[in-house]
């Protein structure tokens, strides 16, 4: 049984996705129709793409970063993670780590998806929407001979009046439906991110 139940099923309406073009179309994916651009409002580093649920808070952070050695691909996946939400005040909390197969990659290629939930960031305590925690849902993809990480992060805040708190308790596998549809949001991205174009990242 898988940690987070599909949003369709749990009885979210079900979102719409259109293909989306990442790193001037040398990665596309299906992303929620919803979900602007940021590039198209500030100024976004090259090497990441950055993504905003006009009708909420929820956000799609995709980075292209240098591969990291670790121990095995799954301490690689904690060590980004940690470096994710470093600006964070207390302890962040693993709940679900998975290797999944990539719907458009070759299976050779590794991919690993965790859930985490994170305490709110320094930066965000006093302000107003202050979140009450993140969830925090990962995918990393291991391009080894191009010594590349993709890390695709679906941050997904939870603010008091905007949704229920006694549908998540996690320890329970009762993640609420913003979690759901964070899961389903980056399930779809598993399914359809397909790479166009090698030559954006460095050839060993």
């Amino acid at each position: 049984m898988p940690f987070i139940q599909d949003a369709e099923t749990a009885g979210s309406a079900p979102l719409t996705y259109v293909p989306a073009s990442l790193y001037g179309g040398a990665i596309t994916c299906l992303l929620p129709s919803n979900f602007a651009d940021v590039s198209d409002l500030r100024q976004v580093p090259d090497h990441q793409e950055v993504y905003l649920d006009k009708d909420g808070y929820t956000s799609i952070v995709v980075d292209i970063l240098e591969r990291v050695e670790k121990e095995n691909d799954q301490e690689a996946l904690k060590y980004h993670l940690k470096d994710l939400v470093q600006e964070d005040e207390g302890e962040v909390t693993t709940w679900d780590i998975s290797e999944v197969k990539m719907g458009k990659l070759q299976d050779t290629i590794p991919a690993y998806t965790l859930l985490a939930t994170t305490p709110p960031g320094a930066r965000q305590r006093g302000r107003a929407h202050e979140p009450v925690f993140v969830g925090v849902l990962l995918l990393l993809i291991r391009l080894v001979e191009q010594k590349t990480d993709v890390l695709v992060a679906v941050n997904v805040p939870h603010i008091p009046g905007h949704y229920v708190a006694g549908e998540v308790d996690l320890e329970r596998r009762m993640t609420g439906g913003l979690l759901r549809v964070g899961g389903e949001i980056r399930e779809k991205i598993v399914e359809s991110l397909e790479i166009k174009d090698w030559e954006l990242f460095v050839q060993e």
